[in-house]
């Protein structure tokens, strides 16, 4: 189960009355046809008075008197464009993220300016900047082209998750499937991706990174078109055939591209602003989805862009089979060339071991494991939680939550995150480092989104942008760690041993939700990321340790 799919249906089932039913007022059954940014909505008249004021951000009063001092005054003309802008924003909680989206654009202009002029400040009057290698700048290219079709197309599944099986109608009966029921295919992927990740990692370092990532569009293929049977059997099977998947697209990929940097022999910062830039487009790819989603699934209802993302997944794969060239672990032709059935699934369960014993044997590969694990947990609890959290607060307020242009806010703030990592990285500021101060960063975002409960929709999601942004930076760091701290000839497996315990965490949470209700499962969030805190301490502690003994040594 991907984040794509854990957002949409958090914000689905959120509207369930205790995760049993849809029910509840119209206002809060959440409106899943897509992330929006700055779409056109009907105007909604506030009440009349002395003073208009919208109910989410107290403070901002609109005197009523004001149009029409500003015709006394011959200013009509120049309130009218303003007036026009402002019926574009909307009102009330679509105005507030609309708003909070241009602002969240501005600041990744502002973060990716500064970044420039600050590279620009530091070559001036020095040595000339080293201009990249044509070869890294190539391999950059092929790698995203591939990566951001895959990611397109499994963004493109996410909105109409929890619609398109809530549609079905099995058996003679005439019955719909149920709450209950969608949620045990939504926790099926989970627990294939956790069951068979390792598995699927050894095929991939074995067969092939490139192989690995074209079956990655086959697996994902097959779950998109199971969605169109109305077999409950085949609905389940596509959940697995989405689970591989899953474990394929968040190994192969990386794997490959890690492999071929090291064998062509090009400088690791090459390698981080392909990480930074890989995953700012993907937030773009994101928003593209939600919007090409919206417009298949109203043409040909909820199964429409499920069938519309094979296309990129065939795009994709028939990309990665003509510009990739295949790597594997070192010694994987003689294993395959000399090995029968039998000895081939020895093999396999040889190499997950060996993969273990490396990971036992090197602590810094434990402390990555510990930081991406408790990270990646913390994150898809809280996607769970925040069309709750959001709720809580529209309660207060009696307004519908605008979940699409929330989720654009969520894109437009990892945005920011991922256009923060390359400045941090031409500054030399060490991986480790940077990665410490995120954590910090997101355990105190992560504290106070389960502090303020109904405070006020502004610091909720002042505390719910600050996290994204730092899911943003996370994803390009966790990738550096991983190709400075992992193995090649084990990589794959042990990206997928990290999964394990990421997904027993969430299924823990996710089967107590209704017990620590949305602050308690935030409250695990925190404590999660900050045990991903005192890993990443720590790691950056050995490194310095083992900077120190080099010295020493020389």
């Amino acid at each position: 189960m991907t984040l794509t799919r854990v957002v949409w249906s958090a914000a689905a089932l959120a509207g369930a009355s205790s995760c049993h039913a849809f029910a509840g007022p119209p206002h809060l059954r959440p409106n899943l046809r897509a992330p929006v940014a700055l779409a056109p909505q009907p105007t909604r008249l506030a009440p009349s008075g002395p003073k208009t004021r919208l109910a989410v951000l107290p403070g901002l009063a609109f005197p009523s008197a004001l149009p029409a001092a500003l015709k006394l005054k011959g200013g009509a003309g120049a309130l009218a464009p303003l007036a026009g802008a402002g019926a574009l924003l909307g009102t009330g909680m679509d105005r507030f993220f609309n708003e909070a989206f241009l602002g969240l654009i501005a600041t990744v202009v502002l973060v990716r300016g500064v970044a420039s002029v600050s590279k620009a400040a530091a070559n001036k009057g020095g040595e000339p900047a080293e201009a990249e290698d044509a070869g890294a700048l190539g391999l950059r290219w092929r790698f995203l082209a591939v990566f951001w079709l895959f990611r397109l197309s499994d963004w493109l599944q996410g909105p109409y998750f929890v619609e398109v099986y809530s549609s079905k109608v099995l058996g003679a009966t005439g019955q719909g499937l149920g709450v209950d029921m969608i949620a045990k295919l939504f926790l099926t992927g989970f627990g294939t991706t956790a069951l068979l990740g390792p598995m699927v990692g050894n095929w991939v370092d074995r067969y092939g990174r490139k192989k690995g990532s074209i079956a990655f569009a086959v697996f994902y293929a097959l779950a998109a078109l199971a969605v169109r049977s109305e077999s409950l059997a085949v609905l389940f099977l596509g959940r697995v055939c989405g689970g591989i998947g899953t474990s394929l697209l968040f190994s192969a990929p990386e794997a490959w591209l890690v492999g071929e940097h090291g064998r062509k022999g090009f400088p690791g910062a090459s390698l981080g602003k392909t990480f930074g830039l890989a995953y700012f487009g993907d937030s773009i790819a994101a928003m593209a989805a939600g919007q090409l989603a919206q417009a298949s699934a109203s043409r040909a209802g909820p199964a429409a862009p499920f069938t519309l993302s094979t296309v990129f997944l065939g795009l994709g794969a028939v990309l990665a089979s003509t510009l990739w060239k295949e790597n594997k672990r070192e010694g994987s032709t003689t294993e395959a060339a000399g090995s029968d059935s039998g000895a081939k699934g020895a093999s396999s369960g040889g190499a997950i071991g060996k993969a273990w014993q490396a990971m036992v044997a090197d602590p810094r590969i434990l402390m990555v494991g510990a930081i991406q694990s408790l990270f990646e947990g913390a994150m898809y609890i809280f996607v769970l939680q925040w069309p709750r959290a959001l709720m809580s607060v529209a309660q207060d307020t009696g307004a519908a939550v605008p979940f699409g242009r929330a989720f654009s806010c969520f894109m437009a703030a990892c945005m920011v995150g991922s256009s923060a990592f390359p400045w941090m990285a031409d500054k030399k500021v060490a991986p480790e480092d940077s990665v410490s101060v995120m954590l910090s960063v997101a355990v105190a975002a992560m504290a106070a989104s389960a502090a303020l409960g109904h405070t006020g929709l502004g610091l909720v999601s002042a505390a719910f942008f600050a996290f994204e942004a730092c899911v943003g930076f996370y994803f390009p760091s966790i990738g550096t760690l991983r190709s400075k701290y992992l193995p090649d000839e084990h990589r794959s497996i042990i990206m997928n041993l990290f999964g394990i315990p990421l997904n027993l965490l969430v299924v823990a949470v996710y089967l107590q939700i209704e017990r620590l209700g949305t602050a308690g499962a935030l409250a695990c969030s925190t404590a999660a990321l900050a045990c991903s805190l005192v890993a990443s301490l720590a790691l950056g502690l050995t490194r310095r340790r083992d900077e120190a003994a080099q010295l020493a040594k020389a």
